[in-house]
């Protein structure tokens, strides 16, 4: 007993040498690092993480904090970047487990590898470089959930949009050495679903789901840090904001955005809802064939009725993605009656000054315009005209009753300074390269899944 205690202080003591020296080289990580305590555990051969603590075998730790130092400091914010992006806790829906690993693993590893301190620099491989190139020229910002897919995508056979298919098998050799690149911290102590009892009462999920909120919490801290630090967290921190950015950010859903932009109106339909069937049935049992109340032959719902959609033509923008984001809208809208028979909605295509406005009015027509839909322009991105255009449109009497706007993009481009009576939301897709920072605090920004599209 006397002998654990001592490799187990002995062990405590080497995390928090390591966690000092983590935190004079990147201050604005302090709140984050001390989040961790520490705690031996054989059932590890290294080290690893649940989020709540950092778990460790004392040789594996005695031996790399003396053979290797620098790798020890690496490995300690490898898992704490684990924990900023909340890793254990996301992973998706009937996920191939190793895959998400992976993704995790070279999500963190990307971090580290762009920070310029000494207490976690090494010299890359070109294994590694060139890795980090490809992935980056398809992917931009490497998150796990990006990589996911796109792993998923290459070890299905599929191929991603518009590349063509792939052997399987060659992607299982290349993930395998992918895995030996960049495993780093044991995993087995992550939150996996099919682990779960079946049985367990919900109330012990609990504390599972107060770590991923302390952990979202402490992401959104480090970012304000990061601002705080300035130039010294710009050395190092410069891809971790990009990271957070895309993990922090508030995720209001884009369907229930368009229900709030319907209006209450009264249409000729029954309504059930208002309706007493014990006087109906009373009347026809009194009385025989003469009912004493009728059904409503109007009914309040709240439809779209007026909407324009905007569309950045510019050359950032890739036909494809317009396409799967017209087909969305074109499907939230047309199901469960969203519209009313007459609508109006003026579908705005538009880069550096608006190209063209079709008048949609009918379910129908969204759809058919969805289908082929060719994209009309390809300059640089001004967001201004749709505004200015939207502006004359109900001047001049074409838009009586405007709910809102949404704007399609990549972000980047100039936004009006002066905030619109109507609701507006910048539509982004989340696993695309965008830049949302600018979008002014009066518009709404959504985040489309690849899942929606």
């Amino acid at each position: 007993m006397k002998q654990r205690e001592e490799l187990e202080n002995a062990g405590k003591r080497i995390l928090v040498y390591a966690k000092t020296e983590l935190t004079l080289s990147m201050r604005f990580l302090s709140a984050a690092l001390d989040r961790l305590p520490y705690r031996m555990d054989l059932r590890t051969r290294s080290i690893g993480t649940d989020g709540a603590e950092i778990l460790f075998h004392p040789s594996w730790l005695l031996a790399t904090f003396v053979e290797h130092p620098i790798r020890l400091n690496r490995a300690y914010l490898h898992m704490l970047m684990h924990c900023l992006f909340r890793h254990m806790y996301g992973a998706p829906a009937h996920k191939n487990e190793e895959m998400w690993d992976l993704s995790c693993d070279i999500a963190a590893e990307s971090v580290l590898d762009s920070m310029k301190g000494k207490a976690v620099q090494q010299v890359m491989s070109d294994f590694r470089e060139e890795t980090y190139r490809v992935l980056t020229e398809k992917l931009g910002v490497l998150t796990a959930e990006k990589l996911y897919r796109y792993f998923s995508e290459r070890v299905s056979g599929r191929g991603p949009e518009g590349e063509p298919e792939e052997d399987p098998a060659a992607f299982r050799d290349l993930a395998e050495r992918l895995t030996k690149e960049f495993h780093v911290c044991d995993h087995s102590f992550w939150d996996r679903e099919e682990r779960k009892d079946p049985v367990q009462p919900p109330a012990m999920e609990l504390p599972r789901i107060l770590r991923e909120k302390e952990w979202e919490k402490t992401a959104k801290r480090v970012r304000t840090e990061m601002e705080t630090f300035g130039k010294e967290a710009g050395r190092d921190g410069e891809l971790l904001e990009r990271v957070l950015r895309f993990s922090c950010r508030e995720r209001p859903l884009y369907r229930e955005f368009l229900e709030h932009l319907a209006v209450l109106r009264e249409t000729a339909e029954t309504d059930p809802d208002s309706f007493d069937y014990g006087y109906y049935y009373y009347g026809l049992e009194r009385y025989g064939n003469m009912p004493l109340i009728e059904e409503n032959e109007l009914r309040e719902v709240r439809k779209v009725e007026e909407l324009v959609i905007a569309i950045d033509t510019s050359a950032s923008c890739q036909a494809v993605l317009v396409q799967s984001f017209l087909n969305e809208t074109a499907s939230v809208l047309s199901e469960k009656g969203s519209f009313f028979r007459k609508v109006r909605i003026h579908l705005i295509e538009c880069d550096d000054r608006v190209r063209k406005d079709t008048l949609l009015e009918s379910p129908e027509e969204l759809m058919k315009m969805a289908d082929g839909f060719m994209v009309h322009g390809g300059g640089g991105t001004d967001f201004r005209p749709v505004f200015r255009h939207v502006q004359m449109l109900r001047e001049q009497g074409e838009l009586r009753d405007l709910r809102g706007l949404i704007y399609f993009t990549d972000g980047y481009g100039v936004f009006p300074e002066r905030a619109t009576d109507y609701e507006t939301a910048f539509v982004f897709r989340e696993d695309q390269d965008y830049e949302d920072a600018k979008v002014p605090d009066w518009a709404l920004k959504l985040y489309l899944q690849r899942e929606e599209l």
